[in-house]
């Protein structure tokens, strides 16, 4: 009979979830503090929730990223998926391993250097810094994800049903767009999520890549906190946590509801075989 996991272990997770949680926890309860210093409880309250919405200067900085993460998110997809098909399924072709470098060399570089050299580059093609830079900058390091998880993916894909299509005739790109693309879909989508969350939290690169009226929501708190940190973030980035959480939780159900369609489905084929 298999035991199950005993004191230490329980010990060592509690400790671990509350190293990684407290924070967040203790910054969401702050949120709702009624006092002014965000080291003082003064009672519950929502007036930093109300006093956000006139901050107009946190809302147009939020509204900067949101478009900027959903821009770069959707276009690093697209990007990722053809690199990782490319690395997945060509292999060999002239400059494939100084290809597969340049995926993979974002994924390690930091990010100042990332920053830096595209804010060259940006000088170098007098190219105004603003919403598109930021875009250029966030795609070029998310894209490499997505490629990374799509090629993974990709690695233990069987082809028997896109080499029974192909002997029924079915072009290489309806056979990419019918089939490859819905069976890969959770890895694209994983890598979508992972493209918003990276875009929508940096800041070094942003720094580096933005100009002015480009402001995102990591620079505009990062700045507001180097002069004492307000309720209002404390407001904004519970907000924040509060839409991510969901995210999360509407896709690991949709996940989970993919899942036991696809079982289903096995199932009823050996039933009827």
């Amino acid at each position: 009979m298999r035991k199950g996991p005993g004191l230490f272990l329980k010990l060592a997770m509690l400790l671990g979830f509350a190293f990684l949680y407290a924070p967040i926890v203790i910054l969401v309860i702050y949120s709702f503090n009624e006092s002014k210093l965000v080291t003082v409880w003064a009672g519950f309250s929502t007036r930093w929730y109300v006093s956000l919405w006139q901050n107009q200067g946190l809302i147009d900085a939020a509204k900067v990223s949101v478009s900027v993460a959903l821009t770069v998110s959707t276009l690093a997809a697209v990007l990722g998926v053809m690199a990782g098909y490319a690395l997945a399924r060509v292999p060999r072709f002239f400059g494939r391993t100084m290809f597969s470098g340049m995926v993979l060399a974002p994924l390690v570089m930091p990010d100042v250097i990332i920053g830096l050299s595209l804010l060259l580059t940006f000088i170098s093609m007098l190219l105004d810094r603003g919403f598109l830079t930021i875009v250029i900058a966030h795609a070029t390091f998310s894209m490499c994800y997505v490629a990374v998880v799509v090629q993974a993916r990709l690695a233990g894909f069987d082809t028997s049903v896109e080499e029974a299509a192909q002997d029924l005739g079915a072009r290489p790109a309806t056979v990419f767009f019918r089939i490859t693309l819905p069976l890969i879909a959770p890895a694209v989508i994983a890598g979508w999520l992972l493209s918003f969350t990276l875009s929508l939290d940096d800041l070094v690169i942003a720094s580096f890549a933005s100009g002015a009226g480009s402001t995102t929501l990591p620079m505009k708190i990062f700045s507001s906190v180097r002069l004492g940190v307000t309720p209002e973030i404390n407001a904004i980035a519970t907000i924040l946590i509060g839409l991510v959480a969901t995210g999360t939780v509407v896709y690991s159900l949709l996940l989970k509801r993919a899942e036991a369609q696809r079982i289903r489905a096995e199932i009823s084929m050996k039933g009827e075989s």
